[in-house]
């Protein structure tokens, strides 16, 4: 207590001169128009930031509902063409929407984990999409969540096709980039362009044919070599992927069984 009266009666004369300032300080603010205008000015700035602050959130908030509501609105959309193709040439394909709560893309083995499972009718070997074009293939279904096995996995193997000519191939992924795959078993004599467009063949009950898979980034033909190296730019950027959509065939199980059947 000695010990603070000290240091009291110490800077006393700096205490009251800081009293004194305030109290001018107030006194000019109160009856100077400049002055209380600045201080309005100011405060008005710092309530026009929080504002901002708040309305960002909300806004953050606000638009992913709506992304959610899109994809929802994609899925309904979807499924009735598809319902409308089922009634023209006998397809059984059906969509549910997904959203993913997991991912990896710097990885050999990547995977995602989607927040739909067996109770929400998806099933292992289901294709999964999204609105840029094939993301992968279910690989392991829980009561409330699959993980996806997407192309971005060097045991992804995708039957696809050209767009110009339906040459069919298969697309895998070497493990170095998550934005771009290899396209293998594309023999010499096929005419390979930068820009040809590479979709699913339709050659397997995963997917039905026609989905985008990517774009022919660079192809390379080495003199006496039977096959093209083919880089493909994939259409799905993995790393913004938030929302998919699973595809559901009703004739899958069928059409696997059959083909077990033969080996």
């Amino acid at each position: 207590m000695q010990t603070l009266l000290k240091i009291l009666l110490r800077y006393s004369n700096f205490l009251v001169f800081i009293v004194l300032e305030v109290a001018a300080f107030l006194l000019i603010s109160l009856n100077s128009a400049y002055p209380r205008s600045s201080m309005l000015s100011t405060a008005n700035s710092v309530i026009a930031w929080q504002q901002e602050q708040i309305n960002d959130i909300r806004g953050y908030f606000r638009l992913r509902s709506i992304n959610e509501q899109l994809a929802e609105e994609n899925i309904e959309l979807r499924n009735r063409i598809c319902s409308m193709d089922s009634a023209q040439n006998g397809e059984s394909f059906h969509y549910a929407t997904a959203k993913v709560v997991q991912m990896t893309t710097d990885q050999l083995h990547n995977y995602l984990t989607i927040n739909k499972g067996r109770q929400d009718g998806i099933q292992r070997g289901q294709g999964v999409r999204n609105s840029e074009g094939v993301v992968g293939i279910v690989r392991t279904v829980g009561q409330h969540y699959s993980v996806v096995l997407p192309l971005i996995n060097t045991q992804s193997n995708i039957s696809c096709r050209f767009a110009k000519n339906d040459y069919a191939a298969t697309l895998q992924w070497d493990g170095k980039d998550n934005r771009f795959a290899q396209l293998t078993d594309v023999s010499s004599h096929m005419v390979v362009n930068p820009g040809d467009t590479i979709i699913t063949s339709g050659l397997s009950p995963v997917f039905p044919e026609g989905i985008p898979v990517g774009i022919v980034e660079s192809s390379y033909l080495k003199e006496g070599d039977s096959y093209y190296r083919i880089r493909v730019r994939l259409n799905t950027q993995f790393k913004r992927l938030k929302y998919v959509e699973v595809v559901q065939n009703a004739h899958q199980q069928e059409l696997e069984e059959l083909t077990h059947g033969m080996d």
